[in-house]
This record gives structure tokens, sequence and C-alpha cells, in this order.
């Protein structure tokens, strides 16, 4: 599936398969080698120049920057590395915290959270429906690999309940997506998601990107906005 199919449409998830060739590939997970983390990932990624600067090369792809809003900025990156010593399965859920500058007093914000140093909150579905995600994918990510399961469709649903996610998955039923090396998946805050643990000893780490608008509502302000 290609994103000129797909893209964020009724589906709410699409494919870029070449973001990143070998070579990047190479330099980031380099990059994340050295990076001081005490677990299987990070949130806190665009303190980094390097991560700030390939955020912007991803928002400027051809492939993303005709799928985003003109006024989008890199407001999040997350590390997700998975492998056989740390690995983990992921239920089905909606990504609905966002990283912002502080806490700001509106009655549309709920779930505000400390994570890594950084503030976290839940908007309405009013605002993630504005944002997007960006998985870019550093080792390829077959089947077993851990890949992401998807719900398609779920993300014009608004915010769903556990409850209601599981009748949904059940009706829709669930599409994975596996990525090669350099490729990524792009999808809506509010499509259903969950994942498997890696099935093999490879080695499957992504940069999993967040696009919000450039002001954001309720008197917000981003942590990052790249």
């Amino acid at each position: 599936m290609d994103i000129a199919a797909a893209g964020f449409g009724p589906q709410g998830f699409g494919v870029v398969e070449a973001l990143l060739d070998d070579t990047t590939c190479d330099a980031v997970a380099a990059q994340i080698d050295e990076l001081p983390l005490t677990g299987a990932g990070s949130r806190q990624l665009l303190q980094y120049d390097w991560c700030r600067r390939l955020a912007l090369s991803v928002r400027m792809h051809s492939e993303i920057r005709e799928r985003l809003p003109a006024d989008s900025v890199g407001v999040q990156c997350t590390l997700f590395n998975k492998s056989a010593s740390a690995n983990w399965l992921v239920a089905l859920h909606q990504d609905r915290s966002v990283p912002v500058r502080g806490k700001v007093d509106s009655l549309a914000l709920i779930g505000w959270a400390e994570k890594e140093g950084g503030t976290f909150v839940k908007p309405p579905a009013s605002m993630l429906r504005r944002m997007a995600a960006v998985r870019v994918h550093i080792d390829p990510c077959p089947l077993e690999g851990g890949a992401l399961r998807v719900v398609p469709g779920s993300h014009l649903l608004g915010v769903l309940s556990p409850a209601e996610a599981q009748r949904i998955c059940k009706v829709v039923g669930e599409h994975v997506v596996p990525v090669r090396r350099g490729g990524a998946l792009l999808m809506k805050p509010l499509l259903l998601h969950a994942s498997s643990k890696v099935a093999t000893a490879s080695q499957r780490r992504v940069l999993h990107f967040v696009f919000g608008p450039r002001i954001p509502p309720f008197g917000l302000a981003w942590q990052y906005a790249v």
C-alpha cells in the first residue's frame, strides 16, 4: 500500500516505502546507539540537534509534506527500540497525550502528566485530528518483527473507551503493516493500533515523529516546534 492510495483518507494510515536511504539509516542508528537511555526508548529525542534536523527533513519530504497541513511542525520524537532482550507488546489504543511547554487552565484539557521531565496533556479530538505521526523505521520491520497492527478507519470515530475500541476492532478487524528499512508508516493519532512482541532475534528501532499545528489551540505551547 502506498501513501498515494491510502494517505490519511478513510483508512487513516499509509506507507512511504523509501523515506531514508541506507546511509542515512546507518547514521541515525549510530546516533541512537550513543543515546544515554535508561530503558528501551525515550520520548524526548527532539532535544538533540541531529533529531531536529531529521524531523525537518521528514516534514519537507515530498510524500510527507503533501499530507500535512501547511502550518505543521514537528512537536515530538519518540524512540521505540525493540529487540529480543527488550521486548514487549502494546495493547490496542489511541495516541492521545501530547507534549507541551506547561499547564494551562482549560476544561477541554485532561490527563495532565509529567514524563521524562516534560509536561503532557490529552487534548480533545478536535485538536488530535489536526495532528499526524510519521513512524520512521531504522531497521526492517517484517510481520514477525513487531509490526504495527491498525484498525482501518477508526480515527474517524473520535476518542474511544477501551470497551468501544475492542468492539470496533472485532467488527472491522486489524491490518498488519510491515515496513522496510528506511520506510515510514504515516498515521493519525486517533487510529486504533497495537503491536506484538518481536518474534525474531533482530532489532526494531522506530523513530515516531508527531506533527501538529504551529500554534496549538486552548492557549497551549509546544515544548518543541521544528
